[in-house]
């Protein structure tokens, strides 16, 4: 049988740790939720920002019946991988009942305003609901959309078919109404995406610097460990909410502000990997064959250190996802009505002590888990690489 490869070597040792895998698992599912987004998601609006505010604050698993009412403003209907990425605008204001009926040319629904309130009674035109178009005409109606609605029992079945419906919020409702379930879906897309920018704009600034710092040394040595040695010892949240505030607010400035917090970890890691290599042998006969710096740094250095850096980028990860909850938290992240993780907790944190617990536990819970899934990786990996236990920042 053919000998494994280091990397089918390193694949089979990680697949015997069971918990890293189910960490993978659970991250992998997580991505594919959050890539779909939309698609899912029950309420597909932009921003998942559909507020009925009547819903404040209800419990997971509650259902209301809504009254769906056309909006007047034409609507334009994206494909599906529009709507995927941005979402398809509400084709209708939903508006809670508890009761209805109908009488000449109009629906006469009890409107839902709270528990404790009594119901608010009110009456639209059918033509208006299902068009949005105010005129309370059927002939006039009639005569404009066709000969297929002929009659005022037909709008009727048309109106409670189509327009009447059931909607569970499996996981209650925030306090402007809108569905938890959804905003944590599209909460999980943002702290990814954070995650993965900034590890990628730490991986390409540490990776460089570090392997020009350890492989050319001397006073390029000097200096650059001189900078990374300065922004080491900065706090890293610290370090982030200072480049917020030079850069701005927003889910962009965010993705720059980490990475530009995280690439001295990987820098430091590096500078030591080339150090140690770039005396041995093979290193010494590419020089001797004429190979230029560059293509030894890259074709035969780096290539032998792959398995540290995965490690501290997985372990990024989480530290990426920590980083832009607290800037969230804080009020730097993302800015309203975009959800992320961090802004759900601070808009409903006062609430942990008021009967609603989970409109901050939720999400706190989603940091949680997929930080530790992180976690999990980054332990497997380092045992599926034999890598010794790295100094954390702290």
């Amino acid at each position: 049988m053919a000998e494994l490869t280091p990397s089918q070597r390193t694949w089979k040792t990680f697949k015997q740790n069971k918990i890293a895998v189910a960490g993978l698992v659970f991250i992998i599912l997580c991505i594919a939720i959050a890539f779909l987004g939309y698609l899912i998601m029950p309420d597909s609006t932009p921003r998942a920002n559909n507020m009925t505010i009547q819903l404040s604050i209800k419990k997971p698993g509650a259902t209301f019946t809504m009254l769906r009412i056309r909006k007047s403003e034409p609507v334009d209907t994206v494909n599906a991988f529009v709507k995927m990425l941005f979402g398809q605008q509400a084709f209708y204001k939903d508006v809670p009942i508890q009761s209805y009926h109908f009488a000449q040319d109009s629906i006469y629904v009890d409107e839902y305003i709270g528990d404790e309130d009594k119901p608010e009674k009110k009456a639209y035109s059918i033509v208006e609901v299902i068009t949005g178009k105010k005129t309370s005409d059927l002939v006039k109606f009639h005569s404009e959309f066709g000969p297929v609605l002929v009659n005022a029992k037909q709008l009727e079945d048309k109106l409670v078919s189509e327009q009447i419906v059931k909607r569970t919020f499996w996981l209650g409702t925030d306090t402007y109404g809108r569905d938890l379930l959804s905003r944590l879906i599209l909460g999980a897309r943002v702290s990814l995406a954070v995650g993965f920018m900034s590890v990628i704009i730490s991986l390409l600034l540490g990776i460089t610097i570090g392997a020009v710092a350890g492989y050319f040394g001397g006073w390029v040595d000097a200096c650059l460990s001189w900078l990374m040695n300065i922004l080491w010892a900065l706090p890293a949240l610290l370090l982030v909410i200072a480049i917020s505030f030079a850069l701005g607010k927003g889910l962009w400035e965010v993705f720059i502000a980490v990475g530009l917090s995280m690439w001295v970890e990987v820098g430091r890691l590096v500078r030591g990997q080339v150090l140690s290599l770039k005396q041995v042998e093979f290193i010494e006969a590419a020089r001797s064959l004429g190979f230029n710096n560059a293509r030894i740094i890259r074709r035969h250095i780096l290539p032998n250190i792959i398995g540290p850096i995965l490690v501290l980028a997985s372990s990024n990860f989480a530290s990426a996802i920590l980083l832009e909850a607290g800037l969230s938290f804080l009020g730097f992240g993302a800015q309203p009505p975009t959800p992320t993780w961090g802004s759900m907790i601070k808009e409903h944190y006062g609430y942990i002590i008021m009967n609603s617990a989970y409109l901050a536990v939720l999400p706190g819970l989603a940091i949680m888990l997929m930080v530790y899934a992180f976690n999990l990786v980054t332990v497997g990996l380092r045992d599926a690489f034999d890598i010794k236990s790295q100094s954390t920042r702290i």
